[in-house]
């Protein structure tokens, strides 16, 4: 179990200062210019050292990331966009960060931007996250008023602004490069890779999308070094993490804990045990809406990180937690998942455009116990004609968790065309 003296993130639950006075009373801000001082390959190699992985869901290394970007301009300024975009249904941790500890990554965004040679950076903030974003701009302010942003940011002799771009909720723009193509004022759509961001990205120049948590660890790790971090978690899966643990659980929560912890210890340590016992527990959904769900009995052994949970054939994410107890109508929570892709889908990508629709509509008459058997093998191919098959991964979000279902709890799905309960899906 994570020790307070090892927490990343000392305000999480709003209960302390969030002011510039209250972060610098808990260490954030000390020292900063003197790790820029140390240049920008020092500042890489640590955080390729610390074996971060992206905290946005895809696990990419963030060293690695940040080492695509160009060593010398050629001209072009390059940028740093953090993806404050928040919208995986069951995912509410970087809202946690914006509002009660924003200096966090404010000092993340300098510390970042030197490292990969930009002097602008984007927060770009989910539409719905108007607290949020007020408190986020608040902090901003603060910190130019005391010299830590703009010129000579910090006294470190780099010159840094930070803006913040507000969206207008829409799933879709937390795909990075729909992102980028919303924070230029075009319509949310992804774009085709390659040309990476890293190449042409914002206004066609370099720029890096970090998710909120993955710079906001950057400043503690700096300064407390890349192999402190290291030290938790599995090899390939270091560090602390935010988990956000929703669903049947006693006390639901946010809370930051070491990679790797297990999901039994996560759960009984911070949000009370399962709601009615563990016998009680029918499937978690470990990583966000996105990733398939696991039943109980593979739930209960899972070490909660990137490496085993891809080995089931599920996957970390976000590390957004959703418990479901033997209440849940599982097959009525999936075709809610399945209503919301289809809704949040750009359009653009035929098999994503038709194949949500298609899924959804299949998925509301097996709630309501009106199909044919053959068609859960049917959904299932359907599901596999739309993964991979997209220039984001949307189409994967949406099959994915349909998938899980069909593997898992089959039977159920079965039962229910054999017994039609005609239950209403609204």
């Amino acid at each position: 179990m994570l020790q307070d003296k090892d927490r990343i993130f000392t305000n999480i639950y709003g209960l302390k200062d969030r002011t510039l006075a209250g972060a610098r009373a808990r260490g954030h801000w000390d020292g900063t210019a003197d790790i820029i001082k140390k240049g920008r390959d020092w500042i890489v190699d640590e955080m390729k050292a610390s074996g971060l992985r992206g905290r946005g869901g895809a696990g990419f290394p963030t060293g690695l990331k940040w080492s695509f970007m160009p060593k010398e301009s050629d001209g072009r300024p390059s940028y740093l966009v953090v993806n404050a975009d928040e919208s995986e249904p069951g995912t509410c941790k970087d809202r946690e960060i914006l509002r009660n500890d924003p200096h966090t990554l404010i000092e993340g965004c300098l510390l970042a931007s030197f490292a990969m040679g930009a002097h602008e950076s984007y927060i770009y903030i989910r539409g719905e996250f108007i607290r949020e974003r007020e408190a986020l701009q608040a902090a901003i302010d603060e910190a130019y008023d005391s010299g830590l942003l703009g010129k000579n940011a910090a006294g470190s002799g780099w010159d840094f602004d930070l803006f913040v771009a507000h969206g207008a909720g829409a799933y879709i723009c937390g795909e990075e490069t729909a992102l980028l193509e919303s924070l230029e004022g075009k319509k949310g759509m992804p774009r085709m890779k390659p040309p990476f961001p890293a190449g042409a990205g914002l206004y066609g120049c370099p720029t890096t999308v970090n998710n909120v948590e993955s710079i906001a660890v950057v400043p503690t790790v700096l300064r407390r070094g890349g192999e402190w971090f290291a030290g938790f978690g599995r090899p390939n899966n270091t560090g602390t993490k935010l988990f956000a643990i929703s669903g049947h659980v006693n006390t639901p929560c946010v809370v930051e804990e070491s990679m790797s912890i297990l999901f039994e210890e996560l759960i009984d340590k911070h949000c009370g045990g399962i709601r009615g016992g563990w016998k009680n527990l029918k499937a978690v959904i470990p990583g966000g809406s996105s990733v398939p769900l696991l039943p109980a009995d593979i739930a209960r052994e899972a070490i909660m990180d990137f490496d085993w949970l891809r080995e089931q054939r599920s996957g970390l994410g976000t590390a957004a937690v959703i418990v479901m107890d033997q209440s849940t109508d599982v097959v009525k929570a999936i075709w809610r998942l399945s209503k919301f892709y289809k809704h949040e889908s750009c359009g653009q990508c035929t098999p994503c455009r038709e194949g949500t629709g298609w899924m959804m509509r299949v998925m509301d008459r097996l709630v309501k116990g009106e199909a044919e058997i053959e068609e859960i093998d049917m959904l299932m191919d359907v599901t596999k004609q739309v993964e991979g098959h997209t220039i984001c991964a949307l189409g994967d979000a949406a099959a994915w968790p349909i998938q899980g279902l069909i593997r898992h709890f089959r039977d159920e799905i079965e039962y229910r065309i054999k017994n039609k309960p005609g239950i209403a899906a609204e």
